[in-house]
């Protein structure tokens, strides 16, 4: 184990070992903003694979390695969060974990696996980490900040023996080492407190908020939404109805005091803008409903400036869209 300063310094201390300009990463898509960050500051390609309510699709993976190989150049590593993903929720099924690792291994593709939400299961047991199936050829990064407390930022990675010194040679570049005090308040945690029940707390708060948002979002969502139902985790992924563009809808989103995070962060090129991230583990269930009926006006607003105006009134509509965005707020109770 080679302990990091939370997960994103794992991810960025693997990007550092085995990414040169140019390289090529796999990631689901969509796919943490974090991670693609660090391949960005990396200078590598992402080449997304796309997903299903099952996670990762092992046939897009199989093409998606196909076609790097056919462009003269081969994938350095698949990245991925198959439980609970991170920002579509979906979850990888134990069938396909069997089928991608056994596509990664005979195309001699290293699998980088991060699992921050894990232990954040609301229905029954998460399946097992794909590195406790395929110890060589698969690093697990994982964090305390979801299950803990965020800021202390301690996470680990598991990785094959022969790259552990590598490991642990980059982070002392960059940190000399990690928090000794962050990891003694872990450590004490772990050894004194009763953490398991900590635990359960946190998993029935966080179901009950996500059934509180997929309650509401069923109730008060126009027509032509669609979103995710995740078994666990912080997120959902919502599709908008045809047409509307969560990046251009956030200005009145925020003006009606609600946030989400629009698609187009997830994706490497920028696509996504049909899709938004919602995040139900601070708000009580009540904001909770009460966000979603606000976030409902707006995309009413907004399909309905579309149907007057039409694609000829475009600039029209998005002036009308800012004066109600600049109206003011009651603000909630």
């Amino acid at each position: 184990m080679v302990v990091t300063v939370g997960g994103q310094q794992a991810l960025d201390l693997v990007a550092r070992i085995f990414l040169d300009p140019g390289d090529v990463v796999l990631a689901e898509g969509p796919t943490y903003v974090g991670a693609l960050g660090v391949f960005q500051a990396a200078q590598a390609q992402v080449v997304h694979v796309p997903m299903d309510g099952d996670g990762l699709v092992p046939e897009a993976l199989e093409q998606a390695i196909a076609e790097v190989a056919r462009s003269g150049r081969r994938a350095k590593f698949l990245y991925t969060i198959p439980t609970f993903q991170n920002p579509a929720g979906v979850t990888l099924t134990e069938e396909r974990r069997e089928r991608v690792l056994d596509i990664c291994e005979r195309a001699g593709l290293l699998v980088v696996e991060d699992d921050p939400y894990g232990q954040l299961s609301f229905d029954g047991e998460a399946p097992a980490p794909l590195r406790s199936r395929r110890r060589d050829g698969v690093f697990y990064l994982s964090t305390f900040s979801k299950t803990f407390a965020p800021g202390m930022r301690v996470g680990w990675i598991l990785a094959p023996h022969a790259v552990r010194e590598k490991l642990v040679i980059a982070s002392e570049a960059q940190i000399l080492c990690p928090s000794a005090y962050a990891q003694a308040a872990i450590a004490t945690y772990l050894s004194t407190m009763p953490w398991r029940e900590q635990l359960k707390t946190y998993r029935e708060i966080y179901r009950e908020r996500r059934d509180a948002l997929l309650a509401a979002l069923a109730d008060l969502m126009p027509a032509g939404t669609s979103w995710t139902e995740p078994k666990g985790g912080l997120f959902v992924w919502a599709t908008l109805p045809q047409g509307l563009d969560a990046k251009a809808m956030m200005p009145r989103s925020i003006a009606a005091r609600v946030a989400y995070v629009p698609g187009t962060g997830f994706y490497a090129d920028g696509t996504g803008a049909g899709h938004m991230r919602l995040n139900f583990s601070f708000p009580p269930p009540e904001r909770i409903r009460e966000g979603v009926r606000r976030l409902a006006g707006v995309m009413e607003q907004e399909l309905a400036m579309r149907q007057v105006f039409g694609a000829m009134g475009g600039h029209a509509a998005r002036r009308r869209g800012q004066a109600a965005a600049d109206a003011p707020d009651p603000g909630l109770a």
